[in-house]
Parts: C-alpha cells; structure tokens; sequence
C-alpha cells in the first residue's frame, strides 16, 4: 500500500488562493447541511521550552475523506533558527480508511484560515465596505489581506496594527504590495498600505476588522467599536486566547465556524464566562449563511463577528485538493507503508 508525501514546497507550488477560497466556501456549506463531523480538539500548553500543541480532526462525507492535523507553536525556536510554526496532515479515504497523504500542514493552515476569516467578512460586512483593519502583523496577516482583496474587490485601503511591535507593522504595511503580487498574483496597486499607529482612530475609519494575534487578554476595546463594524476573530483558537473585550459580543450577531468548539476555546469562551454572551445569542455558523438557512447581517448599523476557530476539515479539504493537483503535475513522493 503507497501514500503520497507532500512537503511544503510541493503544496506552495499546487494551491492557490481562489481554488482554496471555494474549497472552504463549500465545507462550510456542507458542514451547514450535517454532511460533516468535528471531533473534540486535543491542545496542550509546554511550560519549558515555552510552546503550544494541538489536534484538531474531522470528516467531510461530501468529499469522503477524514483525519487529523498536529501543529506545534514553539516561540523559541526564532533563537535556534528553526521554524517557529510546523505540522501534519494525514487524510484517509472514509470508505476504505486507507491513508490517502501526509504534508506538511502550515502553508495549508495559512491558506484556508487567511479564506476563512475574509468569507466571513465577505458574507457579513456591509456590502460597500471598502477600509479594512488587520489586528497583527505576523505569517496569518497576509494570507487575511490576500483573500479578502480577492473575494471584495471594493477595498481600497488596508491599515496594519501590530501591539507588540510598531515597527514590525511598519515594514508588514511597506512590503504588502510586492508580496501579494509575488505570493498570490494579486495586483494591489490600487490599494494602500498604511501602519494603523492608533488602533482606536484606525478602528473608527475602518468598515471591517480581522484579528490574528496570539492574544490572551482583549486588545480591541468596545468604545473603539462603531455602528456597522464588522469583526472577524481569527486569533482565540486555543482555550484562554482573547482578543476582543467581551461587552462586544453584547447586542452584535454573531456568528461562528463551529459553535461548541467556539463555546469551548474560541473568542466566545471567556466572553461567555463572563456572561457578556451565550449560546442563545448565536445567530448561526457562517454555513448557515451560505446555505440560506439564516440571514447575515440585518442592518447598516449592526455589529457582526465571526469567531473563526479552525476546524479540521477546512485542512482536510484543502489538502486533498492538493494531492490532486500534485499528481497531475508529478509532484510529491509516494512512500510504501
């Protein structure tokens, strides 16, 4: 029995950010028709050397694959020169259980969270919004810019925060327009980059709002928040990771990509501990949007937030798109089990 072996550099070469944009798009959708299983996530904290692990998996029956995804998260190895971000993906087909592929699982993780997070804003924002805030300046911050100018063309104006690191944000905003040409073919020329240096005054020009930082208390305050603003919260994917202060929540509609993982270790978990929100107070997950079961935003003036946690078969999808594509270039290594 023979699985292919994908690396990294193998998946940069296949996938692409439209083709990834609609993967998701249709996961969502089939996840809104019971067509889909997320199994509990498995995460655990390393005290010394500082790092993160987690697990997440899941099956997409409409695709008939299933599996699971390992990531690591160990700050410390920038000073050893190692990556900071690494993982697995393993897919199996879900009517033989035979092993389908194993890749390297962070470009893929990049690429469906940065189309996850601008579908959200895409399908919830108000439809003339063009000024778009990105919270973070890290690796997930261009996958968010490339995927939104792609699914809203209409933005014109980009603004990049990074709390820790003001000139961080500066070289992210100076670089933005070379990268997405080179990375993703996007033209953006007609877009401007800007370092947002107050967030509260960038928050206040901005139409829509995507966080990406590894947060654990809340960086986006309420007053900073105005009528019609639309939040997607990418960052609170593990349990205690927060960015935005919980009163938000209060009186906006909210929508999630998988409501008991939300509950349980996304944006709405110390929210809802809180008692600033609770689940009756969901208006539905994003696929519900998608599928017509329930209706986005309702008004100009309401706030809308999409609590994007990261659910497995969003990688699942995405990566056997990628051994598709890279068995009809000859790509890849097939080793015997």
């Amino acid at each position: 029995m023979k699985m292919m072996f994908l690396s990294r550099a193998d998946i940069e070469k296949v996938l692409d950010m439209k083709s990834t944009i609609e993967g998701v798009r249709e996961v969502y959708r089939l996840k809104s028709l019971g067509r889909t299983a997320v199994w509990p996530l498995i995460s655990y904290d390393f005290d010394d050397p500082h790092g993160v692990m987690d697990i997440k998996s899941g099956c997409v029956f409409g695709e008939n694959v299933h599996g699971l995804k390992m990531l690591n998260s160990f700050p410390g190895n920038a000073r050893r020169g190692l990556p900071v971000f690494t993982g697995v993906l393993m897919i199996f087909d879900s009517e033989t259980g035979i092993p389908q592929g194993v890749m390297d699982a962070s470009f893929i993780t990049c690429m469906r969270t940065g189309a996850a997070g601008a579908l959200g804003a895409s399908l919830l924002a108000r439809p003339e919004s063009h000024r778009l805030f990105i919270l973070g300046a890290g690796r997930q911050a261009m996958f968010q810019i490339a995927a939104s100018l792609l699914l809203m063309p209409k933005i014109d104006a980009v603004r990049i925060s990074d709390p820790l690191d003001a000139e961080n944000a500066r070289r992210f905003a100076a670089e933005c327009r070379e990268r997405l040409a080179r990375d993703f073919g996007i033209d953006a020329s007609a877009v401007a980059f800007e370092t947002a240096e107050d967030t509260a005054a960038a928050l206040a020009e901005s139409d829509i709002a995507i966080t990406v930082t590894p947060a654990r208390s809340p960086v986006i305050k309420k007053e900073w928040v105005k009528p019609g603003l639309h939040l997607s919260c990418v960052g609170a994917d593990m349990p205690g990771k927060e960015e935005i202060e919980p009163e938000i929540f209060t009186g906006a509609r909210i929508f999630t990509d998988d409501t008991p993982q939300c509950l349980r270790c996304g944006e709405l978990e110390l929210a809802a501990a809180k008692g600033a929100v609770s689940e009756k107070d969901i208006a539905g997950e994003l696929g519900d949007v998608i599928s017509g079961k329930v209706k986005g935003r309702t008004s100009p003036e309401e706030i809308t937030i999409f609590d994007a946690t990261g659910i497995a078969m969003l990688d699942l999808v995405t990566g056997k798109k990628a051994l598709e594509l890279a068995k009809e270039k000859g790509l890849g290594q097939y080793v015997e089990l």
